[in-house]
């Protein structure tokens, strides 16, 4: 006697998966180019027609000119060089001290009564009308420069450490807290974690107010510099080393907001943000 085994096969199970579009790079980097290479060619077109004097704002390409010129003969390296190393001093210890203070008046209690007060009442002191107070302290040397662009970093670092610390949800920190991870842990997986955004907004407006400042300063007393080399030619009359020392300071500022940029995009790569379409 034949058995005969009838085997049922299993329902299918239908499950909604979602599914997640793979982010895609815009199709159309090259419109962000476009206005900045409009407004130049404009520039260069009413410079030539002369609807712009020459002696108010030359052409770009007689500031390219004079920009190849000062680079040939290393006068643009040597200020380039003495610039650099201003402002990256600065930025060093402004923020340094900025994140130092951030972090104890944003993690403790004790910190945030001693340290925030005093410093809420400085940062409503415009820093670069503390020029000739700083003159009597500190001289009209390199220590005017570096004292400038580090009050010019440290507010911005300051206060965006402060509040990335204080807006991290409390019950993460709880949740880590009944996990077992001690304050070392908590500090490293929570707080760090939470605070990078608000840290990163804060360095970005650091390196414009660094290089901000630093212009003020090398225009005192200076001998070297960036700001020194548009003071001289503002003497002799130069608009076209004025405009391109101009366009130095502004090409630093694109470059290092960019080079901001990218780390944060490694650093943050678990955040999603809104995205503009």
């Amino acid at each position: 006697m034949s058995r005969t085994t009838l085997v049922e096969a299993p329902d299918e199970v239908t499950a909604a998966v979602p599914v997640v579009p793979r982010r895609q790079r815009p199709a159309r980097r090259w419109r962000r180019v476009v206005s900045p290479v409009a407004l130049v060619l404009g520039w260069e077109l009413a410079a030539r027609t002369g609807l712009l004097a020459a002696e108010k704002l030359p052409a770009p390409s007689d500031v390219l000119a004079t920009g190849a010129r000062l680079s040939r003969d290393g006068t643009l390296g040597i200020h380039l060089l003495d610039s650099l190393t201003r402002a990256g001093a600065g930025l060093l210890i402004g923020g340094l001290l900025a994140l130092v203070l951030g972090t104890v008046a944003g993690l403790l209690r004790l910190g945030d009564d001693l340290v925030d007060p005093p410093v809420q009442m400085a940062r409503m002191l415009p820093h670069l009308g503390l020029v000739p107070l700083l003159i009597i302290w500190v001289g009209i040397g390199e220590s005017l420069k570096i004292s400038l662009v580090a009050l010019g970093a440290f507010f911005p670092i300051y206060f965006n450490t402060y509040a990335g610390i204080r807006d991290i949800d409390e019950r993460l920190v709880e949740a880590a807290r009944t996990c077992g991870l001690g304050q070392a842990a908590r500090l490293r997986h929570v707080v760090l974690p939470g605070a990078l955004p608000s840290l990163f907004l804060g360095l970005r407006l650091a390196i414009g107010a660094a290089w901000l400042s630093l212009v003020v300063g090398e225009q005192v007393n200076a001998q070297t510099g960036i700001g020194f080399l548009m003071m001289e030619a503002r003497e002799f009359s130069q608009t076209d080393v004025v405009v391109l020392g101009l366009l130095v300071y502004a090409l630093l500022g694109l470059i290092s907001d960019s080079a901001l940029r990218v780390l944060e995009r490694r650093m943050l790569t678990w955040r999603r943000g809104l995205r503009a379409t």
